[in-house]
């Protein structure tokens, strides 16, 4: 099904009903609806700005970066950290010294995740080439905060693993599952040099979609395909075609080499009446609409990937709202409720019931925690934990043009043989340097206040930028940062090597 693409202006979410399976948002939202975002809160410098130590360090070697884990305190912790222990071993195998786990309590909000960050992890009595760089968080929403996960971000390589039983307790089983795939991959990589690499966009005739496969598809194949100094390493690059139902997506992920995919598509939101219960939502939201509209089978669910062969040992980048998970408050609500007292934008109301509500838990989304878990599935997901519009890959300013850059750099960083979470970094900085854009519009604005001048600051543009830093903030990595695509000479030491048995410059083959 071919749509004729959005013109320009136009900002699009990939959000679609759970129970129709139509966008949430049909008309998408014009660009100078941005200006109605209020000021935003300024957050304290240290949070939000890159202070990661020995950056003359190469960040894919574990024996100069090191690596740990945070486990949240008492009894689910504990049968975490017990579950992933042959990750532990193997990541004290190439670091040459041994994991010792941090254990943190629940519901940190940013200031208390910034001091544990500075008085804990950053503790000035632990030498600097001992501050691990590399952190696997253990545990949902609820158990440790996405606060603290985008503190820690800016600073380190950081992933997240959770996965849940039937209900929706933390299953060790599954920790165990994903962990033993892990180690399998790292110690029996593939004979194949290069990987794959796999571009779709959901044909489903959206404005949304549309506007995915023209600026950041069509944008990221082409780039792929540039020939110059440094080729893009892809053995195949495939742009993969519109799939007809879930099942045919499904096809197109079972691949031979390990393999990266960037999909596009609508993320499963709340339906007009409302979800018929905890665990039903929990079981949909965040699910994919990857078929044609009006096909029999469209939408991909956490069940579908339980154990179907699908990127075995790859990696995926999957935009999509909610394609994460959900987070306990949304970074787009003070702009939509404005935009919604207003009453300018048809459906803006619906994108706002979509929204967390008051005392409902954050959760990470069944489909990734089943991709993980399934023994012949992806090693790492890149997702959303919110909302996810067109601005992440979008000019800020000229919305028709493509920033398709910003996302394709992680995308190269992977098929380079970088690990995932060195991957995502890729893309913050793109989030840092609009965070700076931010955080300079306000000093200049006080200094304008001191001076009594007019601001220089277009407070249009802010909010422009304050958007884009949010859509960006809201990308997170789920499963171990420093997994990678397991290529030939990607091989992790042998299984004999014990942590103590490690030299100083053990690490992983170059």
């Amino acid at each position: 099904m071919t749509a004729v693409p959005p013109g320009p202006g136009t900002l699009e979410l990939l959000l679609a009903d759970a129970t129709e399976l139509l966008p949430t948002l049909a008309a998408g939202l014009p660009e100078l609806s941005a200006g109605s975002a209020p000021r935003p809160a300024k957050t304290p410098r240290s949070v939000d700005t890159l202070t990661r130590d020995m950056p003359d360090a190469d960040p894919n070697d574990l024996a100069l970066q090191r690596w740990s884990v945070i486990a949240p305190e008492g009894p689910a912790g504990d049968e975490a950290l017990e579950a992933i222990a042959p990750l532990l071993r193997l990541r004290e195998a190439e670091q040459g010294a041994k994991v010792e786990p941090y254990r943190v309590r629940s519901g940190m909000g940013v200031a208390e995740a910034a001091r544990w960050k500075a008085d804990v992890l950053r503790d000035e009595r632990v030498p600097e080439e001992e501050i691990p760089r590399y952190l696997l968080l253990l545990g949902d929403l609820d158990d440790l905060s996405a606060e603290l996960q985008h503190v820690l971000a800016n600073g380190a390589f950081v992933g997240r693993l959770h996965v849940a039983g039937p209900d929706g307790r933390p299953d060790p089983d599954g920790y165990a599952a994903y962990a033993e795939k892990a180690v399998r991959w790292a110690r029996e990589p593939t004979g194949h040099d290069h990987p794959d690499a796999l571009f779709f966009a959901a044909d489903d005739g959206t404005a949304a979609t549309q506007l995915g496969r023209h600026l950041l598809i069509d944008p990221c194949v082409s780039m792929a395909r540039r020939t110059g100094r440094r080729p893009f390493p892809a053995a195949n690059i495939v742009d993969v075609p519109g799939a007809d139902t879930a099942d045919d997506f499904l096809r197109g992920g079972s691949t031979v080499r390990p393999s990266l995919l960037l999909s596009v598509s609508h993320g499963l939101g709340r339906p007009r009446r409302g979800w018929a219960s905890v665990e039903h939502q929990r079981a949909l939201q965040g699910a994919l609409l990857v078929g044609a509209q009006g096909s029999s089978a469209p939408l991909l669910t956490a069940e579908m990937l339980q154990s179907t062969s699908f990127l075995p040992g790859g990696v995926w980048f999957c935009l999509a709202c909610f394609g994460a998970g959900t987070p306990m408050q949304s970074a787009f609500y003070p702009w939509l409720s404005v935009l919604a007292r207003e009453g300018a934008y048809t459906h803006v109301q619906r994108v706002l019931e979509s929204l967390p509500q008051a005392g409902e838990r954050p959760f990470l989304a069944a489909l990734p925690q089943a991709a993980l878990r399934n023994p012949r599935g992806p090693l790492a997901v890149i997702g959303h934990l919110d909302l996810a519009w067109t601005y992440g890959f979008v000019d800020p300013i000229r919305t028709s043009q493509s920033r398709a850059s910003r996302i394709f750099s992680s995308i190269q960083a992977m098929t380079r043989g970088s690990r995932a979470g060195v991957a995502l970094d890729a893309l913050m900085r793109s989030y840092r340097e609009v965070n700076d854009e931010l955080l300079s519009g306000y000093h200049a604005e006080e200094d304008a206040r001191a001076w009594n001048r007019p601001s220089p600051v277009d407070p249009v543009q802010r909010s422009r930028a304050f958007m884009l830093r949010n859509d960006l903030r809201g990308y997170v990595l789920l499963g171990d940062p420093a997994a990678r695509l397991p290529l030939k000479g990607s091989k992790a030491l042998p299984s004999g090597n014990a942590a103590g048995e490690c030299g100083p410059d053990a690490s992983v083959a170059p």
